[in-house]
């Protein structure tokens, strides 16, 4: 276990210390907090248990309660991995509901009379007390901090990461997420065009967050914020510094097939009063801790409204999607030698292409999934125009039945089983239809890696998107072109 802090926390160390330093001076009694061991040794827990003792029992009025929360966060910001990991464990073990508590309240709210509705409101009233674990009172206590917000954020997501490995965390990181989704209810957002004259600090946070396709530099983001492009973000009122979400839209005319062209800067820039379609080419969760919190509908929604108003010309509105698990499902079928996973008219073409490939000369046989696997872990075939010709019937095919077609068991009973793609399940849920699959249409690294160079459109019909959205939720069906039809059929 890493016994240093890490780099991120080091550097919030540093942006809050000074923050928190001035409001924690400003309680007594937090012995030692501003001193600890950073691996947390029994001693000093003792210390944070004195410490969150104080939070609860609420002494001195409100600026007394800030102080003492700014002073358990300037420690738990100063402990290492394993530290942090012990102060988690106290708050989530000894800080949780008392079962004794709720027991008792049940068993009184059972022996109320009935018909006395007053009497009844006060036991529920009592039972809901017990249920509310001391936890969460503390935890909300940081929301009176500055930065307090993105602190628990923060901290939700070294919670998600170590709540995999460790069953005693998961009901703090479940109190964690139902406090910061209320939160961060949509209503609270706000939508902001980001521009190149967005402040500095914030265009860097748009660099470093851009999960789809990297921004390799300023000049970069600068193309990516030209007059033919778009850049939207969610924004939290207490956490204005810092991006929720953020989608990057070209301004286009047709649908874009190929990331390559979309990101190219030398390519001519084009009069989006001109344009007729909008492209969603890279939508980025910038905030880990508030996974499982959705609001990257209701951007998209807000986004396709406010661009509908500045440009009257664009009528579609469609996506330029990676799909990021194509490739290891096609690895996973390969592995388990699934019967009939070319068709015969396929391995023919495909083993002429290898012959013709290899320049022999010689008429060969349909080519075996040995053959088909061997090419698509290279890259050699991308270049060879016999290989990418045969290759692509197959792969088009299987990308269609992979995003349409593979699914994942319901969470829940009664509720219809979702497709296994997360990008595809994404944009289905919010009511889009899958369009069209483009063959080669990135050809990173990254994207040959995880799909084989292949990209879709997810198409946003502003009059279909709520029918979509319910057949996709209520019944799993997946809304696709006629296009895409023929390829799963296939």
């Amino acid at each position: 276990m890493n016994k240093e802090v890490s780099p991120g926390l080091l550097g919030r160390l540093r942006t809050w210390g000074t923050l928190w330093r001035d409001i924690a001076d400003k309680v007594s009694g937090a012995d030692g907090l501003d001193s600890l061991n950073p691996d947390l040794p029994e001693e000093d827990a003792r210390k944070i248990r004195a410490g969150l003792d104080d939070c609860l029992a609420a002494r001195g009025g409100e600026v007394s309660a800030r102080a003492r929360a700014a002073t358990l966060g300037r420690a738990y910001l100063s402990l290492n991995e394993q530290g942090r990991v012990r102060f988690l464990e106290i708050l989530a073990r000894e800080y949780a509901t008392d079962h004794n508590r709720v027991r008792d309240a049940a068993a009184a709210l059972t022996d109320v009379d009935g018909e006395d509705f007053s009497a009844l409101q006060l036991a529920e009233a009592r039972v809901r007390d017990a249920l509310e674990p001391p936890r969460l009172r503390l935890l909300r206590q940081f929301n009176a901090l500055p930065r307090g917000i993105k602190f628990l954020v923060d901290m939700r997501a070294e919670l998600l990461q170590l709540a995999r490995d460790n069953p005693d965390l998961r009901g703090l990181e479940r109190d964690l997420r139902d406090l910061l989704a209320g939160w961060f209810d949509i209503g609270f957002l706000e939508l902001q065009r980001i521009t190149w004259n967005s402040p500095a600090a914030f265009l860097e946070k748009i660099i470093t967050y851009e999960a789809v396709h990297e921004i390799r530099s300023w000049e970069d983001l600068k193309d990516r914020l030209d007059h033919d492009r778009r850049l939207y973000a969610f924004v939290h009122p207490n956490m204005p510094e810092e991006p929720l979400i953020f989608v990057q839209v070209a301004l286009v005319n047709g649908l874009a097939g190929n990331i390559q062209e979309v990101l190219d800067s030398s390519s001519p820039s084009l009069d989006p009063e001109q344009a007729d379609t909008a492209i969603f080419y890279s939508i980025s969760n910038a905030q880990a801790g508030l996974a499982g919190i959705s609001f990257g509908n209701f951007l998209i929604k807000q986004v396709v409204e406010r661009l509908s108003h500045s440009f009257p010309k664009v009528t579609t509105f469609s996506t330029l999607s990676p799909i990021p698990g194509f490739r290891n499902w096609l690895d996973r079928r390969l592995a388990e030698g699934e019967v009939g996973l070319l068709t015969q008219q396929e391995r023919k073409a495909l083993g002429q292409a290898l012959a013709a490939h290899a320049g022999d000369g010689e008429t060969r046989g349909g080519a075996s999934k040995g053959d088909f696997k061997a090419l698509i872990e290279g890259a050699d075939w991308v270049g060879s125009e016999p290989l990418a010709t045969a290759l692509k019937a197959p792969l088009t095919r299987l990308c269609a039945r992979y995003i349409v077609n593979e699914r994942r068991p319901p969470r829940q009973e009664g509720r219809a089983a979702t497709v296994l793609d997360p990008v595809a399940h994404f944009h289905l849920t919010n009511g889009a239809r899958v369009e069209r699959l483009n063959w080669l249409g990135d050809r990173s690294e990254k994207g040959m890696a995880r799909s084989v160079g292949l990209m879709v459109n997810y198409l946003y019909k502003i009059n279909e998107i709520e029918r979509n959205h319910e057949a996709y939720q209520g019944q799993g069906k997946v809304a696709t072109s006629t296009a895409i039809r023929g390829l799963t059929r296939g």
